[in-house]
């Protein structure tokens, strides 16, 4: 009988701390056809996405909207996602 490989969880990279967590504990935004950066609470929507911590730090940082919108390739610092 084969060897069971343990089981290993996804990691992602918080665009904001850049901290490596396992993607449960990230909230994913994504990057709509329109240009809107919007959250994808089901993480499952089409388009660029990237990964942000749920660390209040992160959440409340004042470079979160640069970051996101540096990762999403989106000009400017504007967006939706909250």
């Amino acid at each position: 009988m084969p060897k069971r490989r343990p089981d290993r969880q996804p990691q992602r990279t918080c665009a904001v701390c850049r901290q490596v967590r396992t993607k449960r504990e990230m909230q994913r935004v994504v990057r709509t056809a329109d240009g809107q950066a919007v959250t994808d609470p089901s993480g499952r929507m089409p388009g660029r996405g990237t990964y942000v911590c749920a660390d209040p730090a992160c959440q409340a940082s004042t470079g979160r909207d640069q970051a996101i919108a540096r990762a999403l390739g989106l000009s400017g610092g504007a967006h939706a996602a909250s």
